[in-house]
């Protein structure tokens, strides 16, 4: 006889998750625009016949995605927002930090980020954004008593190199993964034997991705971003993952 299935239990929706849903859907289909203003809370609470304290919790879901503006006792009801690169950052920083993503799936898309952005960098950046990588370099050299404002010179470098790619999603992913996977890290980070020493080596990696950003060479810019992410991230992953990782080294 076969076995019998076992179900798990199940959580119930709840009314505001319902009218979530369906404000979420007309808005990402083009049904509601931005600018364009939601029903009145009186109104919404007669379309989809619930309380009006599902309603207001829906819009404040609403709101704190980023998805509309509402103000209390607005007649005019909720006005749709506009997608901006902060809304989408917060929403895949809370995707990436709640959906279980191994630290090693993290580290290989930051390896793939960073090796985009390093070869666009290389072939688009203006002698602006240049400096600007000089200058994010120099304060990493300076600062490599403080690991806090090295940290700081460090994320500067990445955003810098990020910019010269041209292209805001590359920022945005780049901002969120690198933050979700220092954050796995961190107290590993902070019980280091020798932190300066981490950081030299980090400054020369840097330097490295730099100069061949400089020399236009997209192709290398990429190779050893790949590489160095690879040489620092590594050790923190489990052995049997770390496979995951260096299927994007090159070999040759």
């Amino acid at each position: 006889m076969a076995q019998r299935p076992r179900f798990q239990p199940v959580q119930p929706i709840r009314a505001y998750e319902r009218i979530v849903q369906q404000i979420e859907d007309a808005i990402l289909c083009g049904d509601l625009r931005p600018g364009e203003r939601l029903p009145s809370e009186r109104d919404l609470v007669e379309q989809f016949s619930v309380s009006r304290s599902s309603v207001r919790e829906a819009l404040r879901v609403l709101q704190s995605n980023g998805m509309v503006r509402s103000r209390a006792g607005d007649p005019a009801g909720a006005e749709v927002l506009p997608f901006s690169p902060a809304t989408l950052q917060k929403s895949m920083t809370t995707l990436a930090r709640v959906s279980e993503l191994s630290l090693a799936e993290l580290v290989q898309f930051r390896m793939l980020l960073d090796g985009s952005a390093n070869l666009l960098a290389a072939r688009l950046r203006t002698d602006e954004q240049l400096a600007a990588m000089d200058a994010a370099m120099d304060l990493m050299r300076a600062a490599t008593g403080d690991y806090e404002e090295f940290s700081r010179a460090d994320v500067a470098f990445h955003d810098a190199v990020a910019r010269a790619s041209g292209n805001r999603l590359v920022q945005v992913c780049n901002q969120v993964v690198r933050s979700v996977v220092l954050t796995l890290i961190a107290d590993k980070i902070a019980r280091a034997a020798d932190r300066t020493a981490l950081m030299k080596e980090s400054i020369a990696h840097h330097s490295e991705v730099l100069d061949a950003v400089r020399l236009g060479d997209g192709a290398a810019a990429a190779r050893i971003a790949r590489q160095n992410l690879y040489d620092y991230y590594a050790g923190y992953v489990a052995e049997d993952e770390r496979e995951f990782l260096r299927a994007l080294i090159d070999t040759e």
